[in-house]
């Protein structure tokens, strides 16, 4: 048994719980009608109606990514150990670093499939609505690859939420704080600071370095920003551009926000006393 039997597995059960299914079908319906209904004034006005979607579609993701990614994730180790599968997953020929990465990469598989179809069904009915010739097709497809990646990270936050406790209840509670920290305490916070601040120590540098601790502001800003055919709609293009930084810090930093908090469950579960 390897990480890839173990991620197997794991999209089985989301498959048999039905997950996959619900999931998709949420994040269907919402780009749906965002993409048909939330573009409909653009005619009037000459806007680039998947453009606009692309804005629309991301502001929704920040929150709903998120929270589908830490209820997938939440008791994936945890889980385990109350129903008392978790010594019997680890007596097998596997490492415990392969327990982990593998529930989360079947996770992210799960939320992938979600995205990408739910995501593709918006896409596709853009397209036949004449969006064939928009210059936003690039940042949609970004789009969808970044609204992976934001999923990912958090799956890799609810998993190390899931080895720091022992019970399913405190892990639950913990990935509900951390999605109200990352996706509306924190920038309220910011902003809070900055308004006190009045640019005495928060420079623009600071401020940079302070949104990329915030996966959901990195997925915001590159979203909103690389694109010069999004970023006409977003409020963000133009000399006041608040994104100086390029897309692939933001890329990078996403990538982080992966592979650090991983880092860090694969850390503390190889030290976990079962």
């Amino acid at each position: 048994m390897n990480a890839l039997v173990i991620a197997a597995q794991e999209i089985r059960v989301g498959l048999r719980n039905r997950w996959v299914l619900a999931t998709t079908t949420l994040m269907a319906a919402l780009a749906l009608s965002l993409a048909l209904l939330g573009s409909a004034p653009t005619g009037a006005v000459k806007a680039d109606a998947l453009a606009v979607t692309v804005v629309s579609l991301a502001s929704l993701t920040i929150f709903l990514v998120p929270l589908i990614a830490l209820l997938l994730s939440f008791d994936a180790i945890v889980g385990e150990q109350e129903r008392g599968t978790l010594l019997l997953l680890v007596s097998y020929p596997v490492a415990r670093w392969q327990v982990v990465v593998g529930k989360s990469a079947g996770q992210v598989a799960i939320l992938a499939i979600a995205t990408v179809i739910g995501y593709g069904a918006a896409a596709a009915a853009m397209a036949l609505k004449g969006g064939f010739v928009s210059q936003a097709w690039p940042a949609y497809a970004a789009m969808i690859l970044t609204s992976i990646m934001l999923g990912a990270s958090f799956i890799a936050l609810g998993c190390l939420a899931s080895t720091l406790v022992n019970d399913r209840a405190t892990a639950a509670g913990i990935a509900v704080g951390v999605w109200l920290f990352f996706v509306l305490v924190y920038d309220t916070a910011l902003l809070g600071v900055l308004v006190a601040d009045q640019g005495r120590v928060v420079n623009k540098p600071a401020l940079d370095a302070l949104l990329l601790l915030n996966p959901a502001d990195v997925y915001r800003l590159f979203n909103m920003t690389a694109s010069q055919a999004v970023s006409v709609y977003s409020g963000m293009a133009g000399p006041g551009d608040p994104a100086a930084l390029p897309p692939a810090v933001f890329l990078a930093a996403l990538a982080a926000w992966i592979i650090v908090p991983l880092a860090g469950a694969v850390v503390v579960f190889g030290r976990k006393s079962l």
